[in-house]
């Protein structure tokens, strides 16, 4: 987890390219379910295309399929799998947002709304509920433009 922690600090800090491969080098070393999670999640962000950000989405998802609660408390006692959904979802129906497949977008934005309440009201909780006001809002109005921060 520290050389993925590292190579997203890479991209915090501008160099996309170089996180991008780093954490492509990391996904194809471990066969990890968090590890890999992980990774495609924060992946996604670094792609310069909406279409590959959607596929390293899909394998954020796919994995998380494979990861058990028991796996992710392992690395942190008050992570369990359903709390990742909604963050997964929300990145899946941005992307198919973008790519003007609306119905897709409004699955994933319902499938995020299930397990909501799993997120506590803190900093991130509210992150991830402003932003699916911003996704059902840019759906409503007919939007494929990136959201603003």
């Amino acid at each position: 987890m520290a050389a993925i922690t590292a190579a997203i600090g890479l991209g915090h800090a501008g160099d996309r390219a170089g996180a991008r491969a780093e954490l492509e080098r990391l996904w194809v070393e471990t066969g990890d379910a968090l590890h890999r999670c992980t990774i495609a999640h924060f992946v996604a962000d670094l792609q310069d295309s909406v279409a590959d950000e959607l596929m390293w989405d899909e394998r954020a998802l796919a994995v998380a399929a494979e990861l058990t609660d028991e796996r992710a408390r392992q690395h942190d006692a008050s992570f369990q799998v359903r709390a990742f959904m909604p963050s997964l979802h929300l990145n899946l129906a941005d992307a198919h947002r973008r790519l003007g497949n609306v119905p897709a977008a409004r699955h994933h934005l319902t499938a995020a709304e299930a397990d909501i309440d799993t997120l506590p009201d803190d900093d991130y909780g509210r992150l991830i509920r402003t932003g699916m006001e911003k996704i059902r809002r840019a759906l409503d109005d007919g939007s494929t433009a990136p959201l603003s921060p």
